[in-house]
């Protein structure tokens, strides 16, 4: 007698419907999740993306509209054309203005890039404290108009502590923001005294990708410091400080606070930055058409600077590989 043995059913065409079910129900609810993290990324780039089309798109547009008219506030902007840029072209004190700009820029970037490299070396060499690069950091946490009169008040020449430890070692006071020769270079040092720990900071932030171990091989090449430096450090801190070169640039360009706190543009327009001549032109004189002609040629100066700066440096590669 032969017994028909009875197997269970098998599972797997369920379990395979089953599948079939669930995968559309796995993409809706990725679906749901992706416009979930959609709706939450708009809520926290809506505050910024507002801040950047009112404080900056829109000026940028309405001053390079007003660039192109004869606009003082009291009347509707006249429609002049390229008069305005004809004008800057012409003025003598806009390319004075302009020198006297770049002058301070060389100096500043050239000094506050040496010295906060040199910072951030040390920091990264010697030590790591937190204590310390809080310390360094600190005058970066004051604003310019602050440290520019706490400046005013050490280097007066009668009374300022500067001037009293220059008279101290045997030599004649010096008039520091108050001559023509000392002026621009003054102001540049007072800057790069608050910029140089925010910089020797973000520099020390490119050092910590540098791989440890380069040095270590290199020491046992024989390597000493300033050979690593040269070989090791700059070539792989180019991206940053690249990067940290078109920031400052750009932020040295645009130089008021303390010019406006210290020298108000003297002596004898030795100082006369071109924002400050902007500024003058603008809520001095309400020629703000002119103004906005001026602050035009200077975006379009600084575009074409950052370009050939990102150019130059390649600040978009990597020796790191």
């Amino acid at each position: 007698m032969t017994i028909a043995s009875s197997s269970p059913p098998s599972r797997l065409p369920l379990s395979g419907a089953q599948g079939a079910k669930g995968r559309p129900r796995t993409r809706r609810t990725a679906a749901g999740e992706s416009r979930g993290d959609g709706r939450l990324a708009a809520v926290f780039i809506a505050p910024a993306l507002l801040g950047f089309l009112v404080f900056l798109l829109w000026p940028t547009l309405r001053g390079i509209y007003l660039s192109f008219t004869r606009y003082n506030l009291l009347t509707p902007a006249e429609w002049v054309g390229l008069d305005n840029y004809v004008r800057m072209v012409n003025d003598p004190i806009f390319w004075d203005s302009l020198k006297v700009t770049v002058e301070y820029v060389v100096i500043n970037i050239g000094v506050q890039t040496a010295a906060a490299l040199a910072v951030a070396v040390l920091l990264q060499r010697l030590t790591r404290s937190a204590l310390l690069r809080g310390i360094v950091l600190t005058p970066y946490l004051m604003s310019n108009v602050v440290a520019g009169v706490v400046w005013l008040w050490i280097l007066d020449t009668q009374l300022g502590i500067g001037n009293e430890i220059v008279s101290g070692l045997g030599f004649d006071r010096i008039p520091f923001l108050a001559d023509e020769t000392w002026a621009i270079p003054t102001i540049a040092l007072i800057n790069v005294w608050r910029h140089v720990g925010y910089t020797a900071l973000l520099l020390f932030a490119g050092l910590q990708a540098i791989p440890a171990g380069l040095y270590e091989a290199a020491k046992v090449d024989g390597a000493g410091e300033w050979r690593m430096f040269w070989r090791i450090t700059l070539p792989l801190l180019r991206p940053v400080l690249a990067v940290v070169l078109i920031m400052t640039v750009i932020g040295s360009f645009q130089v008021f606070d303390t010019v406006a706190v210290t020298t108000a543009g003297g002596p004898a327009n030795a100082t006369n930055v071109l924002q400050f001549y902007i500024y003058g032109a603008a809520f001095g004189r309400f020629q703000f058409g002119y103004a906005s002609a001026m602050s035009v040629a200077l975006l379009v100066v600084l575009s074409a600077i950052t370009f050939v700066q990102y150019r130059l440096t390649r600040a978009g590669q990597s020796d790191l590989g």
